[in-house]
């Protein structure tokens, strides 16, 4: 019996990013991460600091794939409203999380703690915590969608936390060859060979000195099979183009 295929989407939530102004650290990371644990990331979307777009992302994904991950929006200032436009998603009421108070009250002192860093207590009520051990504002998960902060360390703290409430499936398989050959002497071949292989995902990158072709899967034979008659056709159109395999 095969196992399952476990999906997830990206949902990257800031001006921020839509601007320029920060390069984005966390989707290769997440992408990653997520491969390792035979978690397939299908889709990927950022969308500005404005609730109704936000909602209307987080809803689009979260009942499309198996986990949704989410950056950005839920810090201490007026533009982070992340966790109340994932409470509205939700029908959730939107509240101060005693957990997370305490939290935060034993990492800067109670007296320490304005409005604006109480700010970072409040989440859906149905929501359970992500460990920060970076800034100790924690993130959060509710059903199948991970809250996060969008500074990549922090980023990564949490995402750590959330791993450990993760089930991965089928684990994709990759091969990669390396040949001389531009892409239009191999385009048709190719494409004959991924309609003969329609369960394995086949990708064409140019770079300086030719061509690499992906294979990816989660069937190992299928995948070695596709690859080894790539090279069998490579080698017959130039016996000597063949780089890597």
């Amino acid at each position: 019996m095969s196992e399952k295929i476990v999906t997830a989407a990206f949902v990257m939530i800031g001006d921020e990013i839509l601007s320029g102004r920060t390069v984005d650290q966390n989707l290769n990371f997440l992408a990653k991460n997520l491969t390792e644990m035979g978690i397939n990331l299908r889709e990927v979307r950022i969308v500005p600091d404005v609730e109704d777009e936000i909602i209307f992302a987080v809803n689009s994904v979260r009942k499309k794939f198996d986990y949704v991950f989410t950056s950005g929006g839920i810090g201490p200032t007026h533009d982070d409203i992340t966790a109340e436009a994932i409470a509205k998603t939700f029908g959730d009421k939107y509240e101060k999380n005693l957990q997370a108070v305490e939290i935060l009250e034993q990492s800067y002192g109670k007296k320490n703690v304005n409005e604006a860093r109480m700010k970072m207590a409040y989440m859906p009520r149905r929501a359970s915590l992500l460990d920060n051990p970076i800034s100790s504002a924690p993130g959060f998960r509710i059903e199948n969608v991970f809250v996060m902060a969008g500074v990549p360390k922090i980023f990564q703290a949490m995402f750590f936390a959330a791993k450990k409430e993760l089930v991965g499936g089928a684990k994709t398989k990759s091969r990669e060859i390396k040949t001389t050959l531009t892409e239009s002497l191999i385009a048709k071949n190719f494409s004959q060979l991924q309609q003969k292989y329609l369960q394995v995902a086949m990708g064409s990158y140019p770079f300086d000195e030719g061509t690499a072709l992906v294979f990816r899967g989660t069937d190992s034979e299928a995948v070695n099979s596709a690859a080894s008659e790539m090279i069998d056709i490579i080698k017959n159109i130039d016996n000597n183009s063949l780089i890597s395999a």
